[in-house]
């Protein structure tokens, strides 16, 4: 009886102090100021005040990583002078106790002033920048959060440079330059465009969106807002609602440029400023769009069990990114096409442009997609020399599983279901009605629900094997067959890439299984002279005119010194598929051909 009194009584004591904490929180204010005085020095000022917490010490962290992607970026490298003052402006003591973490010795002040600098010049969707002409910013690269307040609401003001007028932000404004957030993950989850861009509105599926360019182009304004609503409504059509009040694009029009980065209403999306004028280029575009915007449903609504709550101090792991950014690609062409913007010929040449990337990539045969997707951390971000060998991308791979599954899952149900029908399934089951995450096991349960087959052998061999699939046995189910045009190829596969560098021709990456892999050329060899004759800008000519089975003599130089390689050349297997119809399609095969292509029946 006393053992379980004395239990009780500590259920009673962790009771009160989870209350008296909580009760803390609400009684806290939270206000980040960002500044940006000299933009040219490519520094923000950025001041966090934590009001009425009243504790002896205050924990201030910078995340490590920008949610999307999915790399350890340290954000804390870029942070200078930190302090800490009360409320009256006198200083308080403070130590950095780990790498992104500050201690404020805050002597229970009632209010905690934290000052530091960012310095922000890295022009990329996942990070901070600023400089003369304009100011981006991502809120993981910027703002600390005080530990234990991550749920506490506040209030960020931006003090915009002198002659800067326009802040573009997915938050909420409250005038003047001012937003509410009701918690650090959407101050995190919000970046702000800042300076004297062009900013459109537009109306798509009844909700008001903006978009802010930067840095100017041969877009035309008029015409991009209407095909980009195209494609919206396509979106909000397949997923049955459009979650959000407000939508922001915020575009990064540059010399050179690409990809984006998704947000609960907003995205940062870059592209070359000359490309719109390019039918391809325009193209690529809107498919960038689309890519970005159907994460507005798959990712940061619809998502894999550990992609939130965020912990923004380490690693955050999931095997499930091919479902996440792989699916998500399946979805962007897709978009485009039923948008109008790409005929049908032409979207079946980009599927099986997907699928001779992957079977044409060694990593393919390496790196199970599920494994690609859990070692993001360390492969995909990380590039190196053989990362081709080793590696397959979970986004290519992962949208050609897409359309494995929807031809899966249209052949079972002959033609009335697909794809769509399991992401609208996921996306109201796992978001709108448990408001969790999904688990690896509830995505294959839901295409078997769907399908009304088991899926064992699918993940087995091709999501979690390295498997080959045999690629008409999926795309009969719409009257489609692939053929490979390389086929019968008298050609050689010579594997080494190239570089000129202070006039010597140096091996830049060695290709698994090829002629020189298998006459060991590596990385970083110089190549001199093949068969007698000096080698140079004519390599490529002079192997091409080699055959399959004869030996090339190669001399280099290896950290100075000369030897002489015998490679032998070696047949080249690379695939090279493009889509034919079978003749005849059966009706349940046009069916299926002419919903996946969204073609009119009339």
């Amino acid at each position: 009886m006393l053992k379980h009194n004395r239990f009780k009584l500590s259920l009673l004591i962790v009771l009160f102090l989870s209350l008296g904490n909580a009760a803390a929180a609400l009684a806290a204010e939270l206000r980040y100021t960002l500044s940006m005085p000299e933009p040219h020095t490519h520094y923000f000022e950025v001041e966090a005040e934590l009001s009425g917490a009243r504790k002896s010490h205050i924990d201030f962290t910078m995340p490590v990583w920008a949610p999307g992607s999915y790399l350890v970026r340290e954000f804390a490298k870029n942070v200078e002078s930190f302090e800490a003052t009360d409320g009256s402006g006198k200083s308080l003591r403070s130590e950095k106790i780990d790498k992104n973490t500050w201690r404020v010795y805050s002597n229970k002040a009632s209010v905690v002033r934290a000052k530091y600098d960012v310095y922000a010049y890295e022009m990329s969707v996942r990070t901070s920048f600023l400089d003369a002409s304009h100011g981006y910013v991502n809120g993981t690269s910027m703002f600390m959060y005080p530990e234990g307040y991550q749920n506490q609401n506040g209030t960020l003001v931006v003090k915009p440079f002198s002659g800067w007028d326009k802040v573009s932000t997915g938050l909420k404004s409250t005038g003047n330059f001012t937003y509410t957030f009701p918690n650090y993950d959407i101050l995190a989850d919000s970046p702000l465009e800042i300076g004297t861009h062009e900013v459109y509105e537009f109306t798509a599926a009844g909700v008001p969106h903006e978009l802010a360019m930067y840095g100017g182009g041969n877009y035309e304004p008029k015409q991009l807002m209407a095909d980009m609503t195209k494609v919206i409504e396509e979106g909000v059509a397949l997923m049955g609602e459009l979650p959000v009040d407000r939508y922001v694009f915020i575009v990064h029009n540059l010399e050179r440029g690409g990809g984006g980065l998704e947000h609960l209403n907003s995205t940062t999306l870059q592209t070359s400023r000359w490309n719109y004028a390019s039918e391809a280029g325009y193209r690529g575009f809107l498919s960038l769009v689309a890519h970005e915007y159907f994460h507005l449903w798959n990712v940061k609504r619809l998502r894999p069990e550990p992609l939130g709550p965020f912990d923004y101090n380490t690693e955050n792991y999931t095997r499930l990114l091919w479902v996440s950014e792989g699916i998500t690609s399946y979805y962007d062409d897709l978009l485009v096409r039923r948008a109008g913007f790409n005929s049908p010929d032409r979207y079946l040449g980009v599927v099986a442009g997907s699928i001779n990337s992957v079977e044409n990539t060694p990593g393919n045969k390496v790196q199970p997609v599920a494994e690609s997707s859990f070692d993001a951390w360390i492969k995909y971000y990380r590039r190196n020399e053989n990362s081709n060998n080793a590696e397959v991308s979970y986004y290519t791979k992962g949208g050609v599983l897409g359309h494995l599954l929807n031809m899966e899952i249209m052949e079972a149900t002959k033609g009335e279901k697909s794809l769509d029908d399991v992401m609208r399934y996921m996306y109201n089951r796992y978001y709108k009605k448990l408001n969790r995450g999904f688990k690896e096991a509830e995505f294959k349960e839901a295409i078997e629900k769907i399908s009304g087959r088991k899926m064992d052998a699918f993940f087995q061999n091709y999501v979690n094997g390295t498997m080959s699939p045999d690629y008409n046995t999926f795309f009969d189910a719409a009257g489609l067959q692939l053929v490979n045009t390389n086929e019968g190829s008298k050609s050689i596969n010579w594997g080494a890439s190239t570089y000129t560098s202070g006039g010597k021709l140096v091996v830049r990456s060695v290709s698994r299984g090829s002629s020189a892999w298998k006459g060991g050329l590596n990385v970083n060899d110089e190549i001199i002279a093949i068969n007698g004759y000096r080698a140079g800008d004519n390599l490529e000519s002079q192997i091409a005119g080699m055959n399959t089975g004869d030996t090339a003599e190669v001399l280099i130089s290896r950290d100075g010194k000369l030897q002489t390689l015998n490679v032998k050349m070696l047949p080249d297997n690379s695939v090279r598929y493009q889509f034919i119809r079978v003749d005849n399609p059966t009706q349940v095969q046009q069916k299926i051909y002419n919903k996946w292509l969204s073609i009119s029946n009339s």
